[in-house]
This record gives structure tokens, C-alpha cells and sequence, in this order.
């Protein structure tokens, strides 16, 4: 069980002005999605063997977009909600969430460079489980505070366990070897 930690929690500031909290997530996965090649990601794609449904490259960037926005405006309502809160319990749930929203914030931007950048299939498999894990705790926790925000969460939680199978998949078809199965194909 997870409780407020104030030193791996991003700053109030940004959780409390709806700006800063919607844009933080937004730019920091363009800026980790731009950090390596968009390019050189959407040749890795199309050149690792990929499991059944998955979708083109391009339809990424836009999902993203709208669930890194949603992220963002929900750890706005949350905070704002439960901060300004009477109820002790419940400012403490929001804080908390402010705490595990910081983690699956970190969680979620190194998934790209492991599995893209480092070629790590493993390592993004663990990652993107733990990531799964925190965010459905949460949604349970700030959905006290605040049930729009667990619902809001929701399609977060169900790309994250679509992703999830694409990312074992992919691991899985290519024997948990990206180097090796890229370097076959160039």
C-alpha cells in the first residue's frame, strides 16, 4: 500500500493549476516519443513481428495525445477535489494518488526507450505491468476522492492492457531478442 510521499511526488503546482497539470503529461510523452527517431520507432514496428490486432504505427500518437490529456485533467479534478476537501480521509486519498500518479507518470515515460531505444522486451514487459498495476490502484484511490476520476481512468486502463498484449506479444514472436531480430531484417 502506497501513502503520500512528498519526495517521489511531482510538486502541487502541477496537479493544482489545470494547465500545467493537463500539459505536463502531454509534453513530456512528445518529448519522450521525439527523443528517439519517430522514424527510426515506426521501422522498428513495421520489422519486429508483431501478435494479431495490432494497429498501424500512426494511430499511437493521436491515442496517446487524448489519454495523456485525460491524465492530466484527472489529476487536476482529483487534487483540486480532494485537497479543498472537509473530510481529512479524503484530502489524504488525494495526496496518495498525487504520489502513485507521479510513479505511473515515470513508469509510463521509460516504457519507450526500453522497448524502442535499449531493445529491452523484458524490461518493458515488467515495466508496463507494474505501469498497469499502479494505475488501476489509481484509479481505486483517486475514484474515492472523486468517482469521475476513477472512470476517467478507464480508458487509460484498458489501452494499457491492450498495450500490454502488444508488447508480449511482440516479445514473445521475437524470442524476447529485439537486437537480434533487428539486425535480421536490415
Amino acid at each position: 500500500m502506497t501513502t503520500y510521499i512528498p519526495s517521489l511526488t511531482l510538486p502541487s503546482f502541477l496537479f493544482s493549476n489545470p494547465a500545467a497539470a493537463i500539459l505536463l503529461p502531454v509534453v513530456c510523452g512528445t518529448a519522450v516519443g521525439f527523443s528517439i527517431s519517430p522514424s527510426d520507432t515506426q521501422r522498428q514496428y513495421r520489422t519486429l513481428k508483431q501478435p494479431p490486432l495490432h494497429p498501424p504505427g500512426y494511430v499511437f500518437g493521436p491515442v496517446w495525445t487524448v489519454l495523456y490529456t485525460t491524465m492530466g485533467y484527472t489529476a487536476y479534478r482529483a487534487w483540486t477535489t480532494g485537497t479543498t476537501s472537509f473530510n481529512p480521509e479524503t484530502v489524504a486519498l488525494a495526496k496518495q494518488g498525487a504520489t502513485l500518479y507521479s510513479l505511473q507518470l515515470a513508469l509510463n515515460l521509460i516504457w519507450t526507450p526500453l522497448y524502442f531505444s535499449l531493445h529491452q522486451p523484458i524490461a518493458a514487459t515488467v515495466d508496463i505491468l507494474a505501469l498497469g498495476g499502479t494505475v488501476g490502484y489509481l484509479a481505486y484511490i483517486w475514484g474515492q476522492v472523486d468517482p469521475v476520476c476513477g472512470w476517467l481512468l478507464a480508458p487509460y486502463l484498458g489501452w494499457l492492457s491492450f498495450a500490454t498484449y502488444l508488447c508480449v506479444g511482440s516479445g514473445v514472436l521475437n524470442n524476447w531478442d529485439f537486437k537480434q531480430s533487428l539486425s535480421k531484417k536490415e
